[in-house]
């Protein structure tokens, strides 16, 4: 928690060019096993940096509004994503036809880590920067939804142990579980009113009606997804998305202010501190080539495609213009979350070792530093919030 409490300072007396994101992960490093030793993983640790994970994926998931998604700049998100993805495997696999190894799993590790988007990561930094609600914050949104579900999506299909037809039944039976689930709600309010008008009475009060039960919706969703060996940031998006929908907007503003207080004040900085923990910085020392190689590569892979097609076709985002365009390429080639999941169950499923591993964090934590950075000074002076 000193380093939870140090990082948004550290933000500050940069003027918050450096995201507090990127202290909290620093410090991590730095008080973790592989830095200073002052602090390990406990299984309490690990447990609250699992419900952070949740907090994060929730609360992006709850910004996303579905008709977004549906309308043109959603379908054209897709595509480049699709793009992206596939350009990405057909590389990687190239290269080690070349050098004489067989890694199609690990090509596919590689292309769905370096085509994610952090945007669990990137919502604190567009509201630093003043971007939310704006047409490139809007846009955003939509590729960094699509950056999210899609490699969630891919992982459970491509790099499960299970047939691809079994796994493809399992995300049908985790989203037939999330439809029953949102309409809890609606069916309690119908066949017991008194209990909805219990928990409009202690919404407010010490009770906090209305945030135990999404905490308890979280929890489900994430234990759905867990039980189904899939991914528990698909549960915790999921329950965004399903909030978004069954809140009334008279609602909303005070439901975010209370998951903001839980999110960010204690859950989202232990998930960040401790993802910074699993950092090897001795591997980073030894190889950063790696690096000066791999954040390059995540740009050119999954910010400069969707540069070309906002420059090109009519996305739909209304974004006119270099600048914004790039400031978008940047924002989106952004990774870490994703990046921490799809590294965690390929060093499991033995199809990447634990230095690449620690390697492929460290390039997604330098995205998170250097791209928001980056695209930062491309905002026009005036509009600039320091």
């Amino acid at each position: 928690m000193a380093a939870a409490l140090a990082a948004p300072i550290l933000s500050f007396v940069t003027g918050k060019r450096i995201p507090s994101v990127v202290f909290l992960l620093a410090l991590g490093a730095l008080i973790g096993p592989f830095g200073t030793g002052l602090a390990d993983q406990e299984p309490s640790v690990g447990m609250v940096k699992e419900l952070g994970l949740g907090m994060l994926f929730l609360l992006a998931g709850y910004e996303i509004r579905p008709e977004s998604l549906r309308g043109a700049e959603g379908r054209h998100a897709l595509a480049t994503w699709l793009i992206c993805a596939v350009l990405s495997f057909l590389g990687f696999l190239a290269v080690f036809s070349l050098t004489g190894v067989s890694g199609s799993s690990t090509a596919v590790v590689l292309a769905i880590a370096v085509t994610s988007t952090a945007l669990g990561t990137l919502m604190p930094i567009l509201r630093q920067q003043g971007l939310t609600g704006t047409p490139l914050g809007e846009s955003v949104m939509v590729h960094g939804a699509v950056g999210e579900v899609a490699p969630i999506i891919a992982m459970a299909l491509l790099l499960s142990a299970r047939a691809t037809w079994l796994s493809a039944a399992v995300l049908l039976a985790f989203f037939a579980v999330a439809v029953t689930v949102a309409f809890v709600p609606r069916t309690v309010r119908f066949l017991a009113p008194w209990a909805t008008r219990a928990m409009a009475d202690g919404a407010g009060s010490t009770d906090q009606t209305v945030v135990r039960a999404v905490i308890l919706m979280l929890g489900v969703l994430m234990a759905v997804a867990a039980v189904l060996d899939l991914d528990v940031v698909l549960g915790a998006f999921a329950t965004g998305m399903i909030l978004g929908q069954l809140i009334p907007a008279e609602y909303r503003t005070a439901l975010e202010g209370r998951l903001d207080v839980v999110g960010y004040g204690l859950l989202i900085p232990v998930f960040f501190v401790a993802s910074g923990m699993d950092i090897d910085t001795g591997v980073v020392v030894h190889r950063p080539w790696f690096l000066v190689v791999l954040v390059p590569l995540i740009f050119c892979t999954r910010g400069v495609p969707v540069i070309l097609r906002e420059r090109f076709f009519a996305t739909g985002s209304g974004l006119t213009g270099w600048r914004p365009q790039v400031q978008l390429g940047l924002y989106v080639a952004t990774g870490l979350p994703i990046i921490v999941a799809v590294t965690d169950v390929a060093v499991r499923a033995g199809f990447l070792g634990a230095d690449d591993a620690s390697l492929l964090v460290a390039g997604g934590a330098m995205t998170v530093l250097l791209f928001p950075l980056l695209a930062a000074t491309l905002q026009p002076r005036g509009a600039r919030r320091l």
